[in-house]
């Protein structure tokens, strides 16, 4: 593939993600949205390889970090969605399927811990929560949060891996006939 239409593709999906992250302004989006603005990065990957879809991300989450509204849309962003469709190709390659697992899970709960740790920082609150009416310390929420973040996170995986035969039947002809 020539390199402008390198260029021009990379930039398209570039621009799609952020749109996508610019209408976290609804308070509903905070999680869907930065999860959706990931697999815009999936195509960069596939056609361009990681160096260039790794490039795509740090434009992606620079401007994220600028224009985005939600400070935590925009961290999750850039502490995992933003990146992880190039941890997904690379992990992949992996032979052994529970090694490729353990990286993913690592890679994720490294991620989720260090951006709310930086949440915590800034002054997002993370204090003492009610779930369910049960009075949970932060340790305990914290506990909780994670567990349902890391089946979600298996889920938003398997769900990445099924969008790739639609990619390929679909979006990719035309993105041949489009780009080369």
């Amino acid at each position: 593939m020539k390199r402008t239409a390198r260029v021009a593709w990379s930039g398209l999906m570039g621009a799609l993600s952020v749109a996508c992250l610019l209408l976290t302004v609804f308070p509903f989006a905070t999680y869907a949205l930065p999860a959706l603005a990931s697999v815009f990065l999936m195509p960069v990957v596939i056609e361009c390889g990681p160096r260039w879809a790794t490039a795509v991300y740090t434009a992606e989450a620079l401007l994220a970090l600028l224009i985005t509204p939600d400070i935590e849309a925009k961290l999750l962003f850039v502490a995992f969605f933003g990146y992880y469709p190039i941890i997904k190709s690379l992990t992949e390659r992996m032979k052994i399927r529970s090694l490729e697992w353990v990286c993913k899970l690592l890679v994720f709960n490294g991620a989720v811990i260090v951006a709310y740790a930086i949440l915590s920082a800034v002054g997002f609150s993370l204090e003492v929560f009610r779930f369910g009416g049960i009075r949970l310390p932060l340790w305990g929420f914290l506990l909780l949060f994670l567990l349902a973040g890391n089946v979600i996170f298996v889920l938003y995986d398997v769900a990445l891996t099924r969008l790739l035969p639609l990619y390929f039947s679909r979006f990719q002809p035309l993105f041949r006939r489009l780009f080369r």
